[in-house]
């Protein structure tokens, strides 16, 4: 396992923003509010020839009991625990505070791990808090400026005491693609991206750490916890899943703050990396108009989808009351997307963990619709008996001709259709096709794409040539 270090400090000293620094891209929400970070967010960081794991924690707070505070706290400190090395940030500018004092001193039965970095170094600003920070007890502090990316060779040499670099070798393992086109291989070493999205407060936390069998990530009855996506390495039965806990996504409507906007930007970028997408449920609300926004969005980005209605221990009692309010879901989902028919549904309590066996068979199955591939000469066999069946309407007095059919790509099902008149063949036929190919090829509740293209005149331009 690559080594972890722990970036730890009170609330908006630049912790998010040394993280993305040091990761090379935007993992964190970045914002000026104290606090934004709740959860620990890891990802793959690099400096030099040091190669880790870098975790993201939230703000110090004095706080106890059950508060969020305190569970945050709670989190951030067996993340320090867990950590081979530890960057204790201090905001330069403002100086130490006394909340600096408080952590540092819990931090000093560490110390042989920890690192003081003062931020926000820039310019002059910072060197009265740099020269605070050496009374904190913790050795040398390293001046930087994650923003602006100064001090980072300084900060390298401090974490070479703690960490060994990369091997330095020349050779790396060949690739070998089987075929020209890349997505025809599927890497069983690939983790299955796997986002759980929905509504707040339906219980997408408390799936994820019922799914790993540990607290990974922060729960609470609080609406709205999570805001960054939290992404997490785990193997179901031997295969490997990222797992991605996402903020919970209001009607746009509702959305008022910049910070709650930027945390339905992080989740929508999780749906359109993703694999599958498993959208939660409440069982005591459930099939909301934003329910069926956020599936539609799945559907859109060509995602494959799964509801879990989470909560179903709070379903009434009365079997004919949750009769109705199954069968008014799926009603609800086959008229809101009738392109996607069969759409896998599995009822659970994340809580309890009754009905959670069921979840990752229904996330596979469909994972392998999702990559499924028609060969082309059945394809067409199969073109060939739907234009006997069905013929194609008439245009201009002519029968409109389905010349030949292919599938493109996969991740999801596409299709490109040759047609004599496309622009003629209208959107009933195409549904007519689109719903056969699902029902004779097995391709339930996945999303599926259904293109038209001219064929080529073979005689076009001849006339000009002679």
């Amino acid at each position: 396992m690559a080594p972890r270090v722990a970036i730890v400090g009170r609330p908006n000293v630049g912790k998010s923003t040394l993280f993305n620094r040091l990761v090379g891209k935007r993992r964190a929400i970045v914002d000026d509010t104290p606090g934004v970070t709740r959860d620990v967010r890891e990802a793959s960081a690099q400096l030099g020839d040091l190669a880790f794991t870098l975790l993201d924690t939230a703000g110090w707070e004095t706080a106890g009991g059950e508060a969020l505070e305190a569970r945050m706290r709670r989190f951030t400190e067996r993340a320090i625990d867990s950590a081979d090395a530890v960057l204790f940030l201090i905001d330069a500018r403002a100086g130490i505070v006394p909340l600096d004092e408080s952590f540092a001193g819990w931090l000093r039965k560490r110390a042989a791990k920890v690192i003081v970095v003062a931020n926000k170094c820039e310019g002059r600003a910072g060197q009265q808090g740099l020269a605070e920070a050496h009374g904190l007890g913790l050795g040398e502090p390293i001046p930087v400026s994650a923003e602006h990316g100064e001090g980072l060779s300084d900060l390298h040499d401090a974490l070479a005491r703690h960490i060994e670099p990369m091997p330095d070798e020349e050779e790396a393992e060949d690739y070998d693609a089987e075929g020209d086109d890349a997505e025809e291989a599927v890497d069983p070493k690939r983790p299955l991206l796997l986002a759980i999205v929905g509504r707040p407060n339906v219980g997408k936390s408390t799936l994820l750490n019922r799914l790993i069998g540990e607290e990974r990530v922060l729960t609470g009855p609080e609406a709205g916890i999570t805001r960054d996506a939290i992404r997490v390495e785990w193997q179901w039965k031997g295969r490997p899943v990222r797992l991605v806990d996402t903020a919970g996504m209001r009607r746009r409507s509702r959305i008022e703050a910049k910070l709650e906007a930027a945390s339905v930007a992080d989740t929508l970028d999780a749906i359109r990396l993703a694999d599958v997408a498993v959208v939660v449920l409440d069982a005591t609300n459930m099939a909301e108009k934003q329910d069926l926004a956020v599936a539609g969005w799945v559907i859109e980005e060509g995602r494959a989808l799964v509801i879990a209605v989470n909560k179903t221990d709070l379903l009434a009692d009365d079997r004919s009351t949750a009769t109705k309010a199954w069968r008014r879901l799926t009603d609800r989902l086959e008229a809101s997307f009738a392109q996607v028919k069969d759409l896998p549904i599995v009822g659970l309590s994340a809580l309890n963990g009754r009905g959670i066996e069921k979840l990752m068979p229904a996330v596979f199955a469909t994972y392998d619709v999702w990559n499924k591939r028609v060969p082309t000469p059945k394809l067409n066999r199969w073109l060939r008996e739907m234009e006997t069946l069905h013929p194609p309407p008439l245009a201009k007095g002519r029968r409109i001709r389905l010349r030949f059919m292919t599938q493109i790509k996969r991740r999801p099902p596409t299709f490109v259709l040759q047609v004599s008149q496309p622009e003629e063949l209208g959107d009933d036929y195409l549904r007519f096709l689109m719903n056969r190919l699902r029902d004779d090829f097995g391709l339930p509740g996945v999303p599926i794409r259904l293109t038209m293209r001219k064929p080529k005149n073979p005689y076009s331009g001849r006339a000009a040539r002679r």
